[in-house]
């Protein structure tokens, strides 16, 4: 089963941006973080807001902005609750597909291809989910914690002992 339905959705029509730019701040609520806790693998998503500047570049839209939020996870290696807050940058262009395609909005020092404005609009939910999803460690530690793993002196000396021991117990 595909996933279409987008947990976050803030669209800005290409149309509705000033030609002297756009500030936008957005809180996601709790009916929208739910979905999310899930979509990520959270423990829990107390905290999810964003920053957007939106200017017009030719035909397209530059976004730059920040993504914070108050994850809970799991420590890997405790197993312990781990809160973490995440600042996320956003620098993206977005054009339109003919321009994105061809990279014709593309300056010369952007590293980025544009990404395709799809009916002229940009998804400010979406790309700050986008961004919080590539923000979360997916191994999260709390600080100090440091997985050992349990030796005795026979071990180091011998690496198949145990199974040297499994073989005589089933008389083989």
């Amino acid at each position: 089963m595909e996933y279409t339905q987008r947990p976050w959705s803030v669209p800005v029509a290409v149309d509705d941006i000033p030609e002297t730019g756009l500030h936008i701040e957005v809180e996601a609520p709790a009916e929208v973080r739910a979905p999310l806790v899930k979509l990520a693998n959270l423990r829990d998503l107390s905290h999810l807001s964003a920053v957007f500047d939106l200017t017009r570049r030719g035909g397209g839209v530059h976004v730059a902005g920040q993504v914070k939020a108050r994850i809970g996870q799991t420590c890997v290696v405790t197993l312990e609750p781990l809160e973490t807050d995440l600042d996320e940058p956003i620098n993206l262009l977005f054009a339109p597909l003919d321009a994105a395609a061809k990279g014709a909005d593309q300056e010369a020092g952007d590293e980025e291809p544009a990404e395709p404005l799809i009916e002229g609009k940009v998804d400010l939910g979406a790309i700050a989910t986008e961004f919080l999803l590539l923000g979360i460690d997916p191994y999260p530690r709390k600080a100090g914690a440091e997985f050992a793993a349990v030796k005795t002196a026979d071990d180091s000396a011998r690496p198949f002992a145990a199974l040297e021991a499994l073989k005589k117990r089933l008389g083989g």
